[in-house]
């Protein structure tokens, strides 16, 4: 069974950055593509940014240029570094992962995934 456990939510102003992970409890993380997830209060969750196991990373218009999304194989670990945080970023982050390749089609959709943790609360005053 693939456990997720996300870390690295807090308080920042407008302009400042964080650091998500996301630690992968189960079977080889390089059998797995994985991506984060976000959802704000009244809204649906929607896709940030996604990464295969070769590393190829995906990333939502809205945080291009922003974000970034790796991945340590070696320690299990999800990263997701965000810069330039806007008050619209405000929500709570979820990491998620699926066995096997990142599909080309639609992959920051949340049907593609599995396994969900719990989330990280981020918030973002201005």
């Amino acid at each position: 069974q693939v456990q997720l456990v996300e870390s690295g939510g807090g308080s920042v102003r407008a302009g400042g950055s964080l650091r998500l992970s996301c630690a992968f409890f189960g079977y080889s993380t390089s059998t797995y593509f994985m991506g984060w997830f976000r959802q704000a209060p009244g809204k649906e969750r929607e896709g940030v940014a996604a990464i295969d196991s070769d590393g190829t990373p995906k990333y939502a218009d809205s945080v291009k240029g922003r974000f970034t999304i790796s991945r340590d194989n070696t320690k299990y670990t999800l990263y997701l570094q965000m810069n330039s945080l806007k008050p619209e970023d405000t929500a709570m982050y979820f990491c998620a992962a699926a066995y096997g390749s990142m599909p080309t089609n639609q992959p920051l959709d949340v049907r593609q995934y599995s396994y969900w943790g719990q989330g990280t609360q981020v918030t973002v005053s201005s």
